[in-house]
Parts: structure tokens; sequence; C-alpha cells
């Protein structure tokens, strides 16, 4: 990832992640490798299900991000950061954690 990346905003806000992978990997599709997506999400589950869906996919899982907006409480959004890959393995649609065509 290259310092002068601008990262791509999608607020999750209180969805939970099922809905919030589908919204990511619409996003990716239209994103070229090495975008780097700040996915702002409260869902508890997200940052297991973030992990174990890039390891899934082969996008590249950055982690938190460090740093609070300004009028917000800390750990009020958290955002993730995910990093498109070439290559990486497309899944269902509505199924964002089958691998597509898998039958």
């Amino acid at each position: 990832m290259g310092i002068d990346v601008v990262p791509v905003v999608l607020d999750g806000g209180d969805r939970r992640c099922v809905l919030l992978l589908i919204e990511l990997r619409r996003l990716i599709a239209t994103l070229t490798p090495g975008a780097v997506v700040h996915l702002i999400a409260t869902d508890p589950a997200a940052p297991l299900d973030l992990p174990a869906w890039c390891h899934l996919t082969g996008h590249r899982y950055l982690g938190p991000v460090a740093g609070e907006r300004p009028g917000e409480r800390p750990g009020e959004r958290p955002t993730y950061a995910v990093e498109v890959v070439a290559g990486a393995q497309p899944t269902e649609a509505g199924h964002p954690w089958r691998p597509a065509g898998a039958g």
C-alpha cells in the first residue's frame, strides 16, 4: 500500500456483519487493486468476520484504523481497513462467505 493512497470510506453504521460484507463485496468489485477501504462498523462481530472474509477472498485485512473523527467519542464508530488485492477469490453476491461457483 502506498503512502498516498486515499481510502474509500464505507459507512456500515449499525448493520449486521453479513450485510456489511455484501456491501463491501459490491464496493470492492468497483475498485482497482491497491485501493484501500475504510469500513465503519459497530457490529461486534466485525473484528472477527472481516479478517476471516479477507482470508477467504485474498484481500488484505489491514486492521483497525487508529484515530477518531472530530466530535466522536473514542470507539464510538470503529473503523477497519481492507486493501483490494488483484486475483482475489470472488464470492457469491448474496452470500459473501461462499466462494463463487462452489456449487
